[in-house]
């Protein structure tokens, strides 16, 4: 032995240590032999469970010791699985866009008010009690141009009263240079018909975010995060448990929220004085919206 190695070159308790790992290695090897056994074994006898369950029925009925993480190996290795009727089967979703994503994420190329409005439902608590607000943004000027309160799950009258206020402003403000782009979510009042009989006779075209992607219309995502902190923090909404007072506060807010709030995207303009720049041709004009899709050509 200790020529051999002085032949290899390593010293005696290395080579031992060598050995010892060999023999391990080997152990390891025989000891998932059997476990594939098993693991075949129970397998073919309860076809319907999965690795967890066969390694406990093992340990249980068996009364040997194995791992879950090592019958996952068999089972990777034996390439088996649980035949179940409970398995979830992915299905390609149907295409269910009532209408397309006009803006996408070209929401800074808006350069006029009342050329994409925004709406969103955001609920919350206030005084044990639940409510749901519907709010519809100008995303130029970033004022509130119409806002419902409803302490029913579900309602669908404030999204038709609050788009009927919309029509009435545009109508109100006279034709602007263009169409008036409401963009949505895909809820079921927004495409309900209901909805669609209010603006067949205006100058509104529909954009849609995508299902699932709330990120699509990050106007309203921001605002309903930042409008609720400030009802709660700053007027002490949760303070009320009369739904009067309720209604009360948030009117008083969205009166200060246009009027008196600075507002950090506007350069600390409020939103009603911006609008007031706009149409007093105090902003620079820009024809932006128009052309938003061509920086991506």
């Amino acid at each position: 032995m200790k020529y051999l190695c002085e032949y290899l070159g390593v010293s005696r308790s290395g080579y031992y240590r060598y050995l010892d790992s060999k023999k391990e290695v080997s152990e390891r090897s025989s000891q998932f032999r059997k476990a594939l056994k098993y693991v075949a074994s129970v397998h073919s006898e309860h076809p319907s469970h999965g690795y967890r369950w066969v390694a406990a029925y093992i340990r249980n009925s068996l009364d040997i010791s194995i791992s879950d993480g090592t019958v996952y190996k068999a089972f990777r290795h034996l390439e088996i699985q649980a035949k179940t009727k409970h398995r979830k089967r992915y299905r390609p979703r149907k295409i269910r866009d009532k209408y397309p994503n006009l803006i996408f994420d070209h929401w800074d190329t808006v350069d006029r008010p009342r050329q994409v409005i925004v709406s969103d439902m955001t609920a919350f608590h206030a005084g044990g009690r639940y409510y749901e607000l519907t709010m519809y943004f100008d995303v130029f000027t970033k004022q509130i141009l119409s806002w419902k309160l409803s302490d029913h799950r579900g309602a669908r009258e404030p999204y038709l009263y609050g788009l009927q206020e919309v029509i009435d402003l545009l109508e109100f403000d006279g034709p602007g240079s263009g169409s008036t782009y409401l963009h949505t979510d895909q809820g079921s009042v927004y495409a309900s018909l209901a909805y669609e009989e209010l603006i067949k006779d205006s100058n509104i075209v529909r954009s849609m975010s995508r299902p699932g992607k709330p990120t699509d219309n990050p106007v309203n995502e921001s605002l309903n995060g930042w409008i609720k902190e400030e009802l709660f923090l700053d007027f002490h909404l949760n303070d009320h448990k009369d739904p009067a007072w309720v209604r009360w506060i948030i009117e008083e807010y969205v009166g200060y929220y246009n009027s008196e709030r600075p507002c950090y995207s506007l350069n600390y303009e409020t939103p009603d004085n911006y609008y007031r720049l706009y149409k007093e041709g105090q902003l620079e004009k820009r024809n932006t919206f128009s052309t938003r899709f061509d920086k991506d050509k």
